[in-house]
């Protein structure tokens, strides 16, 4: 039978690179990043022979749709899911704000997920294959941090998106997000370079600090037809964090 087709952004590290080596063993994946050395190294640890890259930076919004369209038309394909996993960070105090670090921030972690899902859902390109999405957001979306104004809005944006999308798209595409905790990835990694600030975090942590593949399996029930009658949800993987009033 032949394997759906799945589409992951961010897929060169971390959760990206995580999730489509997991879903390989079930789909087949198209990874989309900027560095195509590390895509390529990904791509050899999934399963199966036929996944593709699709190198392309998703801060450059203004060809997105023409690429990946292109790419669809170049390569017959007909895409069943969407794991929006690509991401920046950027921690700024708000007397440091300006609209380039807004932009910035906003255009890859927000608007290419939409422009991605307005190519996925036009039946020119993609022959109304869609079926599941899935966003990568943050528990940080609906709490509050200093210096942290900029990212958690523009993840509070992504759920916004993921809700209203999740009904304009019903019944035919489900739609949802996952809310991470804190997670060691190439993006964090200088969070996790100071041993006492992660032992700090870890005790806030009720079942303690979490991995890639803790995400990584949460994307996987939503993109699955498991999860077929949930949409409009934000999936917390934070092993008790948010709900911890421990003082």
């Amino acid at each position: 039978m032949k394997k759906k087709i799945i589409l992951v952004t961010g897929a060169s590290s971390g959760i990206g690179a995580e999730t489509a080596r997991l879903l390989s063993h079930e789909y087949r994946i198209i990874l989309c990043g900027r560095d195509w050395e590390r895509l390529e190294s990904v791509r050899s640890e999934c399963e199966g022979d036929d996944n593709l890259i699709w190198p392309y930076d998703l801060s450059d919004i203004n060809d997105i749709e023409n690429s990946l369209s292109s790419f669809i038309k170049d390569n017959s394909l007909e895409i069943y899911g969407l794991a929006a996993c690509a991401g920046m960070i950027k921690y700024l105090p708000v007397k440091n704000f300006s609209p380039k670090s807004f932009e910035e921030i906003f255009r890859t972690n927000v608007i290419s997920s939409a422009l991605l899902v307005k190519v996925l859902v036009n039946k020119k390109y993609n022959a109304g294959n869609l079926r599941s999405v899935v966003f990568v957001s943050s528990n940080i979306s609906n709490f509050g941090a200093k210096a942290h104004a900029l990212y958690s809005s523009s993840k509070a944006a992504v759920d916004g998106l993921m809700r209203s999308l999740s009904v304009e798209l019903a019944p035919h595409v489900r739609v949802n997000s996952v809310l991470p905790g804190a997670v060691e990835t190439r993006m964090t990694s200088h969070i996790y370079s100071d041993t006492e600030l992660v032992e700090r975090m870890a005790e806030s942590f009720p079942m303690g600090l979490g991995r890639t593949e803790d995400i990584a399996k949460g994307i996987r029930f939503l993109i699955s037809d498991d999860s077929r009658w949930i949409t409009g949800q934000q999936l917390i993987i934070d092993g008790g964090r948010t709900v911890n009033l421990t003082v």
